[in-house]
């Protein structure tokens, strides 16, 4: 079924209403107690008077979209077909906190491009998040979803595809890759999904060094959201999904730590391009239907060997940075390996270009 997202009027008004009537914490002792409250009310402060809707609503009706029920659940999705005869069918899996739109801009480099490779792109919402169906039973983990997702395709008009994911992305790429080998003809992957050994983390090169210092790094200080979402994520649901500047500061801290910086040291995505997410979350009311993942995926799979041709490309600024021998320990048919010296855990918003560029040189490596 076409889909096409609409954002009201009436929805905005009382966004702003809320926004009006905030009442701020004090300010914080110490700069790594979490994000500054000058920060934040800049961010708000753009959110409320300058922040443009009619771009927004623009941007999310500006491509083909369906709904399509699976498994009980409707699954939103961005469907672009390219004009070419010889388009490749591919799926880009994003993950949190972010949404399918993510991929808009290298989607389109993707689909009708001036050389190279075309391919037919699918963007799926994951399950609870964005315009998806809300899970409404526990089960929804990531396994799940891959079922749906090469479903999802099959409905679509594609029996064989490649699959790119990132985060929740990767994760449920990989279960696809596991679950439904046959449908996939490669995985591509900027979040490998691997659990090292003691010597994979020792002998390493400088990049894969600084990437695991990086991961520890995100792990001592930055994971505390996982634990919630992945124990409480209704408990935390009642504060995000009523409040705006709960919710905007929850999701907006991991899209400044998480993406890469340019040479002022800013954030590769702009202010506009944090609050489009913060805002389709607000929107959707989505703050506690993507949390569950975490807590349905809680024993997901990290060891079981893939054996789907895979490639793999690692930006400079990713936050989790495996090695590349503890990949290739998991994926078997390891065909590329490349490293990328811009971007970080959103490359195909904050690098649109490069990232583009990544997906057709997987391609080519599978000859």
């Amino acid at each position: 079924m076409n889909f096409s997202p609409r954002i009201d009027d009436d929805p905005i008004a009382d966004l702003k209403d809320r926004l009006d009537r905030a009442r701020w914490p004090d300010r914080e002792t110490d700069p790594s107690q979490g994000v500054p409250l000058d920060d934040l009310r800049a961010l708000v402060e753009h959110w409320r008077h300058r922040y443009d809707w009619d771009r927004l609503r623009a941007r999310l009706t500006s491509v083909p979209q369906v709904l399509v029920p699976i498994d009980g659940l409707e699954h939103h999705a961005v469907h672009l077909r390219s004009s070419r005869a010889d388009a490749t069918p591919l799926l880009l899996a994003h993950g949190w906190p972010s949404t399918c739109f993510e991929f808009l801009d290298a989607a389109r480099l993707l689909v009708e491009p001036d050389e190279g490779p075309a391919f037919h792109v699918v963007c799926p919402s994951l399950p609870g998040y964005g315009f998806s169906g809300k899970p409404d039973e526990p089960g929804w983990n990531a396994a799940r979803t891959a079922d749906a997702w090469v479903a999802l395709m099959g409905a679509l008009g594609y029996q064989t595809f490649l699959a790119h994911g990132g985060d929740w992305g990767a994760t449920v790429t990989t279960e696809l890759a596991l679950r439904s080998p046959e449908r996939l003809s490669g995985l591509h992957l900027t979040m490998p999904i691997v659990v090292p050994t003691v010597v994979e983390t020792t002998h390493v090169s400088d990049f894969e060094r600084r990437g695991l210092e990086r991961d520890r790094a995100y792990r001592r200080t930055g994971f505390g959201y996982a634990q919630i979402q992945l124990t409480r994520p209704q408990t935390l649901g009642y504060a995000l999904d009523d409040s705006p500047i709960g919710l905007c500061a929850w999701i907006a801290e991991k899209l400044r730590d998480w993406s890469g910086r340019d040479a002022t040291g800013r954030s590769l995505l702009s202010d506009d391009a944090m609050l489009d997410i913060v805002s389709v979350y607000w929107f959707t009311r989505t703050a506690t239907t993507s949390a569950r993942l975490y807590f349905e995926s809680l024993r997901m799979d990290v060891v079981t060997p893939v054996t789907v041709p895979t490639g793999c490309s690692i930006f400079a600024d990713e936050i989790i940075r495996p090695s590349r021998a503890a990949v290739a320990r998991r994926y078997l048919d390891l065909r590329s390996w490349r490293t990328v010296d811009a971007g970080g855990h959103f490359p195909a918003a904050e690098v649109p270009e490069r990232f583009a560029d990544e997906v057709r040189a997987f391609a080519a490596a599978l000859g």
